[in-house]
């Protein structure tokens, strides 16, 4: 049997259902598979097109600007299909330029999206404080940015070598309670950023970059409890990160 034609819809997500209606009232030949290319809507999204196969093809990839087509070797690729045809034409697409179909269904499909977000953009905002942080103690942008990104790569080859809980290395994962508590207050005594968000946009008792290096290290500590880390280290460790939250939460409110 002849492949069927695919139209992708690459639009933003809030375009997409907009986007399939007006296309369903040009009546669509009816073996024309219609696919969308995001990564938290479900194939609900193109109801309106309940006349023609629906997929979703979903690089998990990041593109802030165009790129190569190296860039879809080795990467996963969520996929799925109202029909059985469309899947297995979406998964052998996934295939021919590289990548590895996984068939994510559509009550999976936001916590598989808010994964990529953990993964992908919220790392650069991690980074992007690492940089402001150095900027605090007369560092260029520039500077920061080209001294930390190595640190980043290596952290990343080493999750791929040995996988998240075995990769993690620092402070937390040494049990350094002393050293922990020294990065708190170091950063409670920051001076204000030049570009914080105003009051109004923060979460009722933010405490700034200290209160952000105690979430993040709570996460750490679990990883680092899987890792093996001293129950007794681990302990120490864990009061130094939540030593005097309410006074920190307090001061950040003057």
């Amino acid at each position: 049997m002849p492949r069927q034609g695919l139209l992708f819809l690459a639009v933003p997500d809030g375009a997409v259902r907009e986007m399939a209606t007006r296309i369903a009232r040009m009546k669509p030949p009816a073996q024309l598979g219609i696919v969308h290319v995001s990564g938290a809507l479900g194939l609900d999204a193109l109801g309106a097109l309940e006349g023609n196969p629906r997929g979703s093809f979903h690089p998990l990839q990041s593109f802030p600007m165009p790129r190569d087509p190296s860039a879809f070797h080795g990467i996963t690729i969520a996929v799925d299909a109202t029909t059985p045809g469309l899947l297995r034409q979406l998964q052998a697409l996934a295939r021919s330029i590289g990548a590895k179909p996984k068939r994510v269904r559509d009550e999976n499909r936001v916590v598989y999206h808010a994964a990529a977000v953990y993964a992908s953009n919220y790392v650069d905002v991690v980074v992007a404080e690492a940089v402001r942080l150095l900027e605090q103690i007369g560092w260029s942008r520039a500077e920061a940015t080209q001294a930390l990104v190595p640190l980043v790569e290596g952290a990343a080859e080493n999750i791929r070598r040995r996988g998240p809980v075995q990769a993690l290395t620092g402070p937390v994962r040494r049990g350094d309670a002393e050293t922990v508590a020294r990065h708190i207050h170091a950063l409670q005594n920051l001076s204000a950023p030049t570009q914080r968000p105003s009051a109004a946009d923060l979460p009722t008792g933010w405490g700034g970059e200290a209160d952000l290096y105690r979430m993040l290290g709570l996460v750490a500590l679990r990883i680092a409890r899987e890792a093996g880390l001293d129950p007794a280290a681990a302990g120490r460790t864990e009061r130094a990160l939540t030593r005097d939250v309410a006074a920190t939460r307090r001061r950040g409110r003057r």
